[in-house]
């Protein structure tokens, strides 16, 4: 089974992506900030990590720079999910290592089509 993590502090947006996954057969594991989603990934390497950017303890641009810089992590695909949407936040995203941004608020469509795509490679 494929597992998708989802890193964001809203209970409320973990939800929504939760259930858009779940709805397309795909496991999901949730984190509520980057400290948490790095001891999942520690635990248990998911086959993709979506993270939103600003939550507390650990910030998405940490978690995506640790993900992309651990050598059991590193070619694991993730997505940045954020409400930040100027293109230098998406410079800056991509430059940490991410595989692709979307921001939020998104269409559901084009979070599934992402994700489909980042687990074909």
């Amino acid at each position: 089974m494929t597992t998708v993590l989802i890193v964001d502090d809203s209970g409320m947006l973990r939800e929504m992506i939760s259930e858009l996954l779940k709805k397309q057969g795909l496991d999901v594991v949730l984190a509520c900030d980057g400290l948490e989603g790095k001891e999942q990934i520690e635990a248990k390497i998911p086959d993709l990590v979506i993270t939103d950017l600003i939550m507390p303890r650990m910030n998405g641009y940490e978690l995506c720079r640790w993900i992309k810089g651990n050598p059991k992590s590193q070619n694991l695909p993730v997505i940045v999910c954020s409400t930040k949407n100027e293109e230098f936040d998406r410079y800056w995203g991509m430059k940490q290592g991410a595989d692709a941004y979307i921001t939020k608020p998104f269409r559901p469509a084009e979070m599934l089509e992402t994700v489909k795509q980042l687990l074909r490679k």
